[in-house]
């Protein structure tokens, strides 16, 4: 099993302590009866040194997620757009942690009952333990995985996800979603993985923050297009089918900070999957995916409010 954080509701706990030098900000109910998110966090510490190519000034997606499960490898810019967003989205907290539970999950379930031992994970950010692989090959041993990002601070803390078991594999490809042939054809998936067996292509919260101008759905395809029948697609995808004021709220927080958020419903989650057969429930809330026993019925949909599902391909 893995080692989630047990999720908790909105109502459980007080909010984390402002980063360093900033006054503490009050949260902000965005809807009906909305409290504060998960226990409070330590503030960041001062980050390790800069990184070639990474942009420090401005917040960016993956170190605000980090930023929000508890990480250090996040900036002032991350800290203030973080902050920024819980004002609005109080249980942001929440949905990064029932993100990463969904994740490890989808993983639990690819490996131990459908037999899949090969793993494509894109927009992998920031290292945060057990990462993919230690969950796939606390499953089988021999797994592979290729993570794929392009934030150079996830490239500068490769060597965490390259770790793997004896029997196993692991590589990094410093990769952008918005050039999928790149990724397909690149020599790190081409030397791991076994494009004649199935692959687990996984895409967990990043299909919506891809730029204005790119079609995630014609990525999509493009990425499942050379992998074999039998392979599988994982991703989850933010919606506003739940708490629509407050989650269009937070997208406005984000387009201010420079990374853009989309957010569609659960028909637009489940375009992602035409052609492919969904593993049961199809798809859903991502804490309602095949919840842990006593799990995922305590959190409401709108402290969540981002759809996930697995599918195979034919």
């Amino acid at each position: 099993m893995t080692h989630e954080p047990p999720q908790t509701t909105a109502q459980d706990t007080s909010p984390a302590p402002a980063p360093p030098g900033q006054q503490a900000t009050p949260v902000v109910a965005a809807e009906s009866a909305l409290a504060t998110d998960p226990a409070p966090l330590p503030p960041p510490t001062a980050p390790a040194p800069q990184e070639p190519g990474a942009t420090y000034g401005r917040a960016h997606a993956a170190r605000m997620y980090d930023y929000f499960l508890g990480g250090k490898d996040n900036y002032p810019a991350d800290w203030e757009a973080a902050e920024r967003v819980l004002e609005v989205l109080p249980t942001a907290r929440t949905i990064a942690r029932t993100n990463r539970a969904f994740l490890h999950r989808a993983v639990e379930y690819l490996t131990r009952t459908a037999g899949v031992t090969q793993f494509l994970d894109i927009g992998t950010g920031i290292p945060t333990e057990p990462n993919l692989h230690q969950v796939a090959q606390g499953a089988a041993p021999e797994a592979r995985v290729v993570y794929v990002d392009n934030d150079p601070i996830v490239l500068a803390h490769a060597h965490a996800l390259l770790r793997s078991t004896p029997q196993g594999r692991t590589s990094y490809l410093h990769g952008d979603l918005r050039d999928p042939a790149a990724i397909v054809a690149s020599q790190e998936v081409r030397e791991t993985l076994d494009l004649t067996r199935p692959v687990a292509l996984t895409l967990i919260s990043v299909l919506h923050f891809l730029p204005p101008g790119h079609d995630p759905y014609a990525i999509v395809r493009e990425l499942l297009r050379p992998l074999p029948a039998g392979s599988y697609l994982a991703l989850s995808y933010a919606t506003t089918d739940f708490a629509p004021a407050r989650m269009a709220r937070a997208a406005e927080v984000y387009r201010q900070s420079g990374v853009a958020l989309r957010q569609g419903t659960r028909a637009d989650a489940e375009r992602f999957f035409d052609g492919l057969d969904l593993v049961e429930p199809g798809v859903a809330p991502i804490h309602r995916w095949r919840p842990d026993p006593g799990a995922g019925a305590r959190v409401p949909d709108a402290d969540v409010s981002m759809y996930g599902a697995v599918a195979r391909k034919p």
